[in-house]
């Protein structure tokens, strides 16, 4: 069979083709603009996915940082309060009228308040005295001839106070026996 086109359809039938070359073109450009954008989301979405991933790692090595330095401050806490137990039960134990008391005596006026004998032995030496002088007894000597000195006290609980701990032989008053 034989078809004649006249020119008027031949006309028609390649505006129509032009048409649908410039539809396809117009579609494959929205295609391509679409396809670009999808990608640039899915170069975007990946990066944010591998900076959370990264802050992610950094938060859990912080985060495990932190957990070790609790555990050990945990730690610290636990022997400390096992040292506060142990010292409060040793102060518990240790009887006031037994306790001692030193006093740094200078020229006879009482100078500090010591707990122990060898702290006011220590503290001597930011007063000139050396760290490792020797002490002993004052002799005949008073108290006031003495640069430095210690005495020992203790609480006595009869006056509810405390009392020289070696008390000074007595002497005679105006030479009487």
């Amino acid at each position: 069979m034989i078809r004649i086109v006249s020119t008027p359809r031949l006309e028609h039938l390649q505006s129509e083709a032009r048409t649908g070359r410039e539809c396809a073109r117009q579609t494959t450009a929205d295609a391509n603009e679409a396809f670009g954008r999808h990608i640039r989301e899915l170069y975007a979405t990946t990066d944010r996915a591998e900076r959370a991933e990264a802050t992610t790692s950094e938060v859990g090595a912080i985060l495990k940082r932190a957990v070790e330095e609790l555990v050990a401050a945990q730690q610290e806490l636990l022997l400390k309060d096992i040292e506060i137990r142990r010292l409060r039960e040793e102060l518990s134990v240790e009887r006031l009228e037994v306790r001692t008391l030193t006093v740094l005596m200078h020229y006879g006026q009482p100078h500090t308040v010591y707990a122990y004998r060898e702290d006011a032995y220590a503290d001597t030496a930011a007063h000139g005295r050396p760290a490792d002088h020797v002490w002993g007894p004052r002799g005949e000597r008073s108290a006031r001839e003495c640069e430095w000195s210690c005495e020992s006290f203790i609480y006595d609980a009869a006056s509810n106070g405390f009392r020289r701990a070696f008390m000074p032989s007595p002497e005679p008053v105006g030479g009487a026996a």
